[in-house]
This record gives structure tokens, C-alpha cells and sequence, in this order.
């Protein structure tokens, strides 16, 4: 795995959970607004942390933590994820992970192995404007699955969009609810500008 960072204690990543936060390095997306840049661009990257680091720290806090969030970048782009949530859980923590939802084949497999307890997906905009948030094109089909494979999984869930004015609308948001269900677990969160943001005029 490539992992860009440790945030060893969390009390708002996982709900009812403290949390260690495990940073994937690598995305698959361009969000303007992304506060990350260095678990995305490539030249940006900082050194990886090994994998023991991790699990040396989860060993030792076994009688504070109650969780662990696998977030990014995105962790579906790298193929030995499944390695890597397999030693978390052996360890008898549950595992939160965030994902973009472009990878529902790993999604689904994931699931239907007990290998996440929840899963947090980001629904960038509606359907019909997906670019103007990732900022790449993005295969619909893939994000459509995703969000189905979630609504039936039977573990806890959140959908969730950041909303800027000038890329998400009152209309996007409307037909993001349709979309997933009005009843569905969704959270609209601000976006967070300030001078790490990916896209300049975003800081």
C-alpha cells in the first residue's frame, strides 16, 4: 500500500468511533476543492509510510482506539487494499472506508467478505454534471453501481457532497436525493477553501 499519512487518533472520522485515519496516497479524481494535494498529484507526494508503522501503533493503542478509517485519495485504485483491511480486521478493529465509488467490483467484494463495517461515498454532483466536481471524465455506469451496491449492502453507510455554488446547485443537490432516496444517510458538507486546495482559484 501506499500510504501518505497517519492521523493516529480521530473523534469525528468514524461515527461513535475514536479512530486511527490511514491516508492512501493516489487518486483517480481532480476535485478543485481538494484540500489534499498531496495524496494526489504525483510530483506533490511525500514519502510513504510503511506498513508496520501502522500496525505497530494499532498493537499499542488497543485500549483507546475503536476503529480505523482507511480514506484518501482514494484506497479502491490500489490492489492490495484487500491485503491491507485483511490485517487491520485480524487485529479485531472495525474499518470505515471512504471511496469516490469507481471501483464497485473492490466495493462489492469488500463488502460481501466483512472486510468494512462502513462506508462513507462521495457523490461529487449530480449524474449529468459528474466533471465539473472530479474534474476528469467519469464513468457513470461505475458511480450508478457503486451507489446500488451500498443502498443493499446492509452495513452502516453515508453518502455525503461537498458543496461550492459554483459547481454544485440547489438543482444538483435535489437530483442527487432522488438519485439515492430521500430516506438514504446523506450529509452536504461545506467547501473547506484555503491555500492547500488543489485548484488555484479554490485557496
Amino acid at each position: 500500500m501506499r500510504i501518505g499519512g497517519l492521523q493516529r487518533f480521530s473523534l469525528i472520522d468514524y461515527p461513535g468511533h475514536v479512530a486511527a485515519v490511514v491516508f492512501t496516497q493516489g487518486c483517480n479524481f481532480r476535485c478543485p476543492y481538494c484540500h489534499n494535494p498531496e495524496l494526489v498529484v504525483p510530483e506533490r507526494y511525500e514519502s510513504c509510510i510503511a506498513d508496520d508503522i501502522i500496525f505497530n501503533h494499532l498493537d499499542q493503542r488497543r485500549d483507546q482506539l475503536g476503529g480505523v478509517v482507511v480514506t484518501g485519495g482514494e484506497p479502491t485504485i490500489h490492489h492490495d487494499l484487500p491485503t491491507f483491511i485483511m490485517k487491520i480486521k485480524e487485529k479485531g478493529y472495525p474499518v470505515k472506508l471512504d471511496t469516490n465509488g469507481t471501483h464497485p467490483d473492490m466495493l462489492g467484494w469488500l463488502i460481501r467478505e466483512g472486510l468494512i463495517d462502513y462506508v462513507a461515498m462521495d457523490i461529487k454532483n449530480s449524474l449529468s454534471r459528474y466533471c465539473l466536481a472530479t474534474g476528469v471524465q467519469v464513468d457513470m455506469g461505475r458511480i450508478n453501481r457503486s451507489i446500488d451496491i451500498i443502498l443493499s449492502s446492509g452495513i452502516e453507510y453515508m453518502f455525503r457532497t461537498t458543496v461550492d455554488e459554483s459547481i454544485v446547485h440547489h438543482d444538483d443537490l435535489s437530483a442527487i436525493v432522488e438519485r439515492i432516496g430521500k430516506d438514504a444517510h446523506y450529509r452536504m458538507q461545506a467547501c473547506r477553501i484555503s491555500e492547500r486546495n488543489l485548484k488555484p482559484s479554490f485557496r
